[in-house]
């Protein structure tokens, strides 16, 4: 059996893609915050997925998995993890937080399969989540009028859709990503639309559908194409070329991004306490993706 080859380094061109790409992702909480204020949130998650699936499933092959898997991730991502997220913005879930607590979603992941996949959750893994929980429950003492606790329990929920379906790519094997992202892009529309029109009302979904300006289409259309389409096909890309244990990582920059975009848009400020909650979440964050690196392992030794 021939050894597997080596993948290269992330050169510096590499990590310029993989800068961009967590930079469009961490501002696109502030293109949701602002495409969200004056429509339907669940109607504004529908058009970004239907630009993302449309035209590109005309030029993508269709992902090599079971309809299950595919809609199964398609319902996840679309409805749960975008369409919660979008209502959470607009009920009051500030762009920079929204951006931090979805990484929640790495520790739902963790649970998860320990739960259903039998997985071990390993050391740092545990102490990781203890800050991150604890940083949590930190922001949601201290939230007031400025952050209603069902945006953040809905932007939880979100995180929670994330991590099923990161279940969901474990399932589906080699499938190439883009093909999963583009076709299953094809599912959210029509309930998140039905949604929108049944808890807005239709009325709502009609006036932003004829009267909106380019401004808001410019929107969806960064939403749909930038940050899906183009962001999740560079980021496959990266993990093909470099692997994944380098590539996963700078996803911890989104958040970054997310904070300084927000605080340059909105001027969002946080609090002392709120400032320990998010670093606490952070720090959780990097102890789960780097904490096996440095954790002592049982039945080593450090040498006299």
């Amino acid at each position: 059996m021939n050894a597997p080859a080596t993948l290269p380094p992330l050169n510096a061109r590499a990590l310029l893609l993989a800068l961009l790409i967590t930079g469009i992702w961490g501002v696109n909480f502030i293109v949701i915050k602002w495409s969200v204020a004056g429509a339907p949130p669940l109607l504004v998650a529908a058009l970004r997925f239907a630009v993302a699936a449309l035209p590109a499933v005309f030029f993508v092959p269709r992902p090599q998995l079971p309809a299950r898997l595919l809609w199964g991730y398609g319902l996840l991502v679309g409805v749960v993890q975008f369409g919660l997220l979008y209502l959470a913005i607009q009920l009051g879930m500030s762009a920079g937080l929204g951006s931090l607590l979805m990484q929640m979603q790495a520790f739902f992941t963790a649970i998860l399969a320990a739960r259903l996949l039998g997985e071990r959750i390993q050391p740092w893994q545990a102490a990781g989540m203890t800050a991150a929980f604890g940083g949590m429950a930190l922001i949601g003492a201290l939230s007031g009028g400025d952050l209603p606790l069902v945006s953040l329990g809905l932007t939880l929920l979100a995180a929670l859709g994330w991590a099923g379906s990161n279940l969901v790519v474990r399932a589906s094997g080699g499938a190439n990503m883009l093909s999963l992202v583009v076709w299953s892009a094809l599912i959210p529309p029509i309930p998140l639309t039905l949604l929108a029109g049944l808890t807005g009302g239709w009325d709502a979904v009609g006036h932003t559908l004829t009267h909106s300006g380019w401004g808001f289409w410019a929107a969806i259309v960064f939403m749909g194409l930038g940050n899906t389409v183009l962001g999740f096909g560079l980021w496959s890309v990266l993990i093909q070329r470099h692997g994944a244990a380098r590539v996963a990582p700078l996803s911890l920059l989104v958040p970054v991004f997310g904070l300084i975009a927000s605080a340059l848009a909105y001027h969002e400020a946080f609090p002392p306490g709120k400032a320990i909650g998010a670093l606490l979440v952070f720090a959780g964050l990097t102890l789960h993706v780097f904490g096996g690196r440095w954790w002592p392992r049982s039945g080593q030794r450090t040498p006299a």
